[in-house]
């Protein structure tokens, strides 16, 4: 009898295991569309799609025999946007701790890993790819006073589990500065509680004498164990550091005002990593410094208000063209700060209008496109599988009936890692159930 129910069980799973969808279809072709491949000029053809990548994209790809096809005519076809960074998946609703993964205690978490807290079958998911964002790329954040939160990890908008998810080789420090800050708002207190300028100032000095600490450890601590015979006590934090800093990839600074960016700009430099610049609100303070250095920058919410009071009315918005005008590459991230309301990863799927805003302020529309698919990609050291439509690239493409920078575009068709995902989200399903009501 025991057998018998075994077999059974072993049935079922393996019938739901044929039942699910695989992570990318063999072959589809989007035919007949306006592609707009990023790298070059927009053109009417089609894209093939096999195993997950694109096979081709030309006005005269042949679609291969036997495989599904999406009339994409009179549509457009785009990359997928990128949220370059976000929290998405990390929170669901921000008053119930037990949903909340976006940060941990302590304020050095070199070791941690956004993808580990993932949740894939996050309801902010589906509404965040309803408006055509297939990847971001999702941060710690940093608690109270923390100053490294952990490491950063680009993932896809579409998996069952976040192995399926999580892009490979794509873990990136993530610092929070550690500036001078002489107000900030106390959550005991529900209050603005104000410090004397020397007193933050010198509070964020020994802060970042700290983190200069962290990294000369780090380094002593590879040494240490680099030869065959190691005495020394495994250390995971100084561990993690050591990889994250002695590596190819670039570390991800999160930092707003002016004395904190060049203030980062010089750590960077004296330690000697690559740095992605993250916030920057006042970078365009300091863009022939950025230009000159070839740092890029993830921008907040341009919807924002001016930081003060003699600034015009339209900075925030002016600034992503400011600062491409002074030969910098851009990306925009929910994560980075500014914007008004709750902000977060609630608020990833306004990040293709965020960009939009700064359209009419001097940022021109193809940049703007690109500061949402190929720019961030080649910050993060992935733009050889991702951020535009080229033969070999991941197989994450959005068909629209307009650019996504219109607020009023409508998505027909999403694709990730080369399969069709639906558009459906619990957004749109509360707007259909209360209006046949």
């Amino acid at each position: 009898m025991r057998s018998t129910k075994q077999c059974l069980f072993l049935s079922v799973i393996l019938v739901l295991a044929a039942a699910a969808p695989a992570l990318s279809a063999e072959s589809l072709a989007i035919v007949g569309g306006t592609v707009h491949p990023i790298v070059g000029e927009p053109f009417v053809g089609t894209v093939v799609i096999e195993d997950g990548l694109i096979a081709a994209a030309a006005a005269d790809a042949e679609v291969p025999a036997g495989a599904a096809t999406i009339d994409a005519t009179g549509l457009h076809v785009y990359p997928g946007l990128m949220d370059a960074l976000s929290q998405v998946g990390l929170v669901e609703v921000n008053a119930v701790p037990a949903t909340d993964d976006q940060a941990e205690m302590g304020t050095y978490n070199p070791h941690l890993t956004a993808a580990t807290a993932v949740h894939p079958a996050s309801e902010v998911i589906p509404v965040t790819r309803a408006n055509g964002i297939t990847h971001v790329l999702v941060t710690p954040e940093a608690d109270d006073d923390g100053i490294i939160p952990g490491r950063a990890t680009l993932i896809h908008l579409g998996g069952w589990t976040i192995e399926e998810m999580a892009e490979p080789d794509t873990s990136t420090l993530v610092i929070d500065w550690p500036g001078v800050v002489t107000r900030r708002f106390d959550f005991r207190t529900f209050s603005i509680v104000e410090s004397p300028f020397k007193e933050a100032e010198e509070k964020a000095q020994k802060a970042q004498n700290e983190l200069r600490d962290w990294f000369d450890a780090a380094r002593h601590y590879a040494r240490a164990h680099a030869g065959e015979r190691v005495r020394a006590e495994r250390d995971l934090k100084l561990e993690a550091l050591a990889g994250a800093i002695d590596g190819d990839r670039p570390i991800v600074v999160v930092a707003q005002s002016k004395r904190d960016i060049e203030d980062a700009v010089a750590f960077a430099e004296e330690q000697g990593v690559g740095l992605v610049l993250a916030g920057g609100r006042d970078a365009w303070e300091v863009k022939e410094l950025l230009a000159e250095k070839s740092i890029p920058l993830i921008l907040g919410m341009t919807q924002s208000l001016p930081r003060n009071e003699d600034d015009p009315y339209d900075r925030p918005y002016g600034v992503p063209g400011e600062l491409v005008a002074a030969g910098l590459k851009i990306a925009f991230g929910s994560g980075a700060g500014g914007g008004f309301g709750p902000g977060g990863p609630h608020n990833s799927r306004l990040v293709p209008w965020e960009a939009a805003t700064a359209v009419p302020y001097g940022l021109a529309e193809e940049d703007a496109l690109r500061a949402l698919t190929l720019w961030p990609a080649e910050m993060l050291g992935a733009a050889d599988r991702l951020g535009s439509i080229e033969p070999g690239k991941i197989a994450n493409l959005v068909v629209t009936d307009r650019s996504p920078l219109e607020i009023t575009f409508r998505l027909e068709y999403l694709i990730i890692g080369g399969r069709e995902v639906p558009t459906t989200n619990r957004h749109r399903t509360l707007y259909e159930t209360y209006r046949a009501r």
